[in-house]
């Protein structure tokens, strides 16, 4: 294992092109050849002092040492805790950091003792992300660089129930619409188009197009039924509607790829970017022509963000720095904290809704 240099100038940012980095990790450094032949998987505390706000002023003892978790051979691309069982969480991984090989996707579960695999199960092409339903505790969708979609029943040791395959590039992101009565997926693939799913319907309801780069991130909006964001490699940020079937609203968000969104858990309104640019900047859209808030120190690109499903104005992030950060944008000093124990990219984060002090990371 070799831990890479970390570069010390804050504004340094990597303007790569689809061309100029491996394929399928994107916005990644050049840095040749890797060390590593496995991927962790990490449970992360919250940071101490955030820890007391986010359980409502209740005091909260901040675990120590992350709980890890090794598969050799996988490389970690995302993580998503179950919105129903508290200990349990899916991991989309792939041989080869995604270029070849085949994909896993890892079912854990979480005691005392650590982490430990419930079930997995394997696709001839790797995976990039994972989603699980809001309507069955052990029904999950992948995505994987085929350029299809699969549905998963955890409570059974077999291949996926069902293959969506439409799309015509790698599928880079998926996520499960959280509206009551919605049984939707929305996904988004490098051939730039963003397509709709009713995972009981073997074809694609709607297919949107419009971005004019590969498409990074799809997520659901959380308050407004009907309405996804999509973040690209063109730069911009853009919500859709279902009904209306097109765009809503174009955000130029960044001079750079954007490779996560994410919408705010209590403002319908606010969303945040991350970028290549190694900026996370936040979006009101009732007016979209400045960010609202822009966060800074990161040294490489932003692989992923999440807001808190606690704190409205709180969020996390990960990048190919090798690093986790904490954040509260609402503070004149916004940093809350950074984790910098990792030595490879991390490229998968996700926050648990059934405890405000554990955060899921996946290290490629």
């Amino acid at each position: 294992v070799c831990a890479l240099p970390l570069p010390t100038n804050r504004n340094l940012a990597l303007r790569a092109t689809p061309s100029s980095f491996p394929p399928r990790l994107p916005g990644s450094p050049n840095f040749g050849e890797f060390g590593r032949s496995a991927s962790d998987a990490e449970l992360v505390p919250w940071p101490e002092r955030l820890s007391s706000e986010a359980a409502g002023g209740m005091s909260a003892v901040r675990s120590g040492a992350a709980r890890t978790l090794r598969v050799p051979g996988r490389h970690g691309y995302a993580a998503e805790f179950s919105p129903y069982l508290p200990g349990r969480l899916a991991c989309a991984a792939s041989q080869h950091y995604g270029i070849a090989g085949c994909g896993t996707l890892l079912i854990l579960d979480q005691n005392e003792s650590g982490l430990r695999i419930f079930r997995s199960f394997d696709w001839n092409d790797g995976l990039f992300d994972v989603t699980w339903s809001e309507n069955n505790e052990h029904v999950l969708v992948t995505c994987s660089g085929d350029g299809s979609l699969q549905l998963w029943d955890t409570a059974k040791a077999t291949g996926p129930l069902q293959v969506y395959k439409e799309h015509t590039q790698e599928v880079y992101s998926v996520d499960w619409s959280q509206t009551r009565g919605e049984q939707l997926v929305v996904s988004g693939s490098w051939d730039q188009t963003v397509k709709l799913w009713d995972p009981t319907v073997g074809k694609s309801l709607c297919t949107f197009s419009g971005h004019e780069s590969v498409i990074y991130s799809t997520i659901w909006s959380p308050h407004i039924p009907g309405c996804f964001a999509s973040a690209s490699g063109d730069q911009t940020l853009r919500i859709w509607d279902m009904k209306a079937k097109g765009v809503r609203i174009v955000i130029p968000a960044h001079q750079a790829e954007i490779l996560s969104c994410d919408w705010c858990k209590y403002n319908e309104n606010l969303l945040v970017t991350g970028s290549v640019d190694c900026s996370l900047r936040g979006w009101d859209l009732r007016n979209v022509r400045q960010p609202v808030f822009e966060l800074l120190g990161h040294t490489y690109a932003i692989r992923r963000v999440k807001f808190s499903p606690f704190h409205a104005s709180v969020l996390a992030s990960c990048s190919y720095d090798f690093t986790v950060r904490f954040w509260n944008f609402s503070n004149p000093d916004p940093l809350l904290e950074t984790v910098e124990h990792h030595t490879e990219f991390t490229c998968g984060l996700d926050l648990s809704l059934q405890s405000p002090t554990q955060v899921m990371c996946v290290i490629s």
